[in-house]
């Protein structure tokens, strides 16, 4: 199986400026786990997940005043749609991360995460 064949395509893109509370709720209504962040005027993508949320809010910083561009994580992994996802569940445990950006053709088309791979291989494994 193939990144293609268990990432989401529908990706949420927010800005930096985006307040901690105004991306959790989007990536709570989407029932996503992280969302792309896009900086056109500076550093391109980077990734705002569930964990580095509850790291700010955990450390008693408040959600409606922090804002996404001091929390995401800038040094993405990119795989891309044609990776294994053997290797994409490499990359992740090697990285310690759960979700991978995928692009192909030099845009972003989808989304990873690792529970989109332990899905694909259970139903790969399913006996009929």
């Amino acid at each position: 199986m193939r990144v293609r064949d268990g990432m989401s395509p529908l990706v949420l893109t927010i800005g930096p400026a985006h307040t901690l509370r105004a991306a959790s709720r989007l990536m709570a209504q989407r029932k996503v786990g992280a969302a792309v962040v896009h900086d056109g005027d500076a550093q391109g993508f980077g990734i705002l997940t569930e964990r580095d949320v509850l790291e700010s809010v955990g450390h008693g910083e408040n959600p409606d005043v922090e804002v996404v561009g001091d929390h995401l994580t800038r040094d993405v992994v990119f795989a891309e749609p044609d990776w294994s996802l053997d290797a994409a569940a490499a990359a992740m445990l090697r990285g310690g991360f759960r979700h991978l950006v995928v692009c192909g053709g030099g845009e972003v088309v989808g989304v990873l995460s690792m529970r989109d791979v332990v899905r694909c291989w259970s139903v790969a494994h399913v006996p009929v």
